[in-house]
C-alpha cells in the first residue's frame, strides 16, 4: 500500500462517547483523572475501559498482558455506543497486541475516530493498511500535555467537533529546512516507530504519494540516522512528495546534532522540507490527520489539508 486518500470517519458531537484504552504502556491514575476531565469539560462521555490501569504481572512496562489489551482495545472499537477511541499513553506495547486483533470484526464496527501518538504509530499505520481509515495523531489521555497545554487541548478540539477550523496547522517558529510547496497524503508519526514497522503484517509497503509527518523522542543523533538510513535503504521513503518535521523530544541539541542528520538524511529525497511544525512529543502538539490529502508550504511553516480531517 502506498499513501491514497482515506475514508474519514464522522466528527464528535456534545454527548459522544469516547472509549479511553491502554494499548501500550501502564498509565498515572491522577494524570489519567485531569485528562477525563478536559473530555468532559468538552461534553464528552468519556468510557474508561476495563483493563485500562493493569499492569503486566513480569513486564512492569506493559499495561497489561498482551491479549488483555488487545481484548480491551477491541472491545471499545467494537461497541456500538461507542464514537471514538482515544489511547491513554504511549511507551512501548502495541506492537505486541497488534496482530492479535480481529480487523474483520474491527472492520464490520465501522468507521470511528481514533486518537494517539508516539508508539500508537503502529495502530495508525494498521488502521490505514487493513480498513483504509483516517486517523488522528493527537494527544493521550494521561499525559501532562493533554491535562495541562491549552493548545494541545484546543487542536484536539477543535479537530473533532469543528474540523473546517483546523485546516491549516503549524505553530510559530515553524521554518523551512528544505524550501518548497508539495501536495500529497499525510502519513507518518514516531519515526523510530515507521522503521520497527517494516516487513510487518500491518506496515505500508511504501510512504509513496505520502506528505510524510516524522518526530520522535529520547533518540540520540546516530540512532536518528540509523533509523532514516534503514527506512532510505528499505526504499520506504521513495515516492514522499514532502517533509513536516515535528518535535525531537530528548533527541540532543537540535540546532547542533538533530537538525543536521535530519538535513542530510532527508534532503537526498529532493522535496521540501519544513521543521519545527508542532506536534508530537512537546508540551504544545498540534493534532495532526493521517490518511487526509494537504499541501505543504515549506516557507510559510504550515500544512493545509484539503478536506476537513473529519467528516
Amino acid at each position: 500500500m502506498t499513501a491514497t486518500e482515506l475514508t474519514r470517519p464522522p466528527r464528535l458531537r456534545p454527548g459522544s462517547r469516547i472509549a479511553v484504552v491502554a494499548p501500550s504502556g501502564p498509565l498515572v491514575e491522577e494524570r489519567l483523572q485531569a485528562g477525563l476531565d478536559v473530555l468532559r469539560g468538552w461534553d464528552l462521555d468519556p468510557v474508561v475501559t476495563p483493563q485500562l490501569t493493569d499492569r503486566h504481572p513480569e513486564f512492569r512496562y506493559l499495561a497489561g498482558e498482551d491479549e488483555t489489551r488487545a481484548r480491551d482495545f477491541q472491545r471499545a472499537w467494537c461497541d456500538p455506543t461507542i464514537d471514538a477511541v482515544m489511547c491513554a499513553r504511549g511507551g512501548y506495547g502495541v506492537q505486541r497486541m497488534v496482530d492479535l486483533l480481529d480487523w474483520n470484526a474491527l472492520r464490520a464496527a465501522g468507521p470511528k475516530v481514533l486518537i494517539g501518538y508516539s508508539d500508537v504509530t503502529a495502530l495508525h499505520e494498521a488502521f490505514a493498511v487493513r480498513l483504509g481509515l483516517a486517523t488522528l495523531y493527537g494527544p493521550m489521555a494521561s499525559t501532562l500535555a493533554f491535562a495541562k497545554n491549552a493548545t494541545t487541548q484546543e487542536s484536539l478540539r477543535t479537530t473533532l467537533f469543528e474540523p473546517e477550523a483546523a485546516m491549516t496547522l503549524g505553530l510559530p517558529g515553524a521554518r523551512a529546512l528544505i524550501p518548497g510547496r508539495a501536495r500529497g497524503v499525510t502519513v507518518g508519526g514516531c519515526v523510530s516507530l515507521l522503521a520497527a514497522d517494516l516487513a510487518t503484517p500491518h506496515g505500508r509497503r511504501s510512504a509513496a504519494g505520502g506528505l510524510l509527518l516524522i518526530e520522535d523522542i529520547g533518540e540520540e543523533d546516530y540512532r536518528l540516522d540509523r533509523v532514516l538510513t534503514q527506512l532510505l535503504r528499505a526504499h520506504w521513503l521513495d515516492g514522499v512528495t514532502g517533509v513536516a518535521l515535528g518535535s525531537w523530544l530528548e533527541c540532543g541539541p537540535y540546532e547542533e546534532r538533530v537538525r543536521p542528520v535530519l538535513h542530510d538524511r532527508l534532503a537526498r529525497l529532493g522535496v521540501p522540507v519544513v521543521e519545527n511544525l508542532g506536534f508530537g512529543h512537546c508540551e504544545a502538539s498540534l493534532t495532526m490527520p493521517l490518511g487526509v490529502r494537504a499541501v505543504l508550504d515549506a516557507d510559510g511553516g504550515a500544512i493545509t489539508l484539503e478536506r476537513p480531517a473529519l467528516a
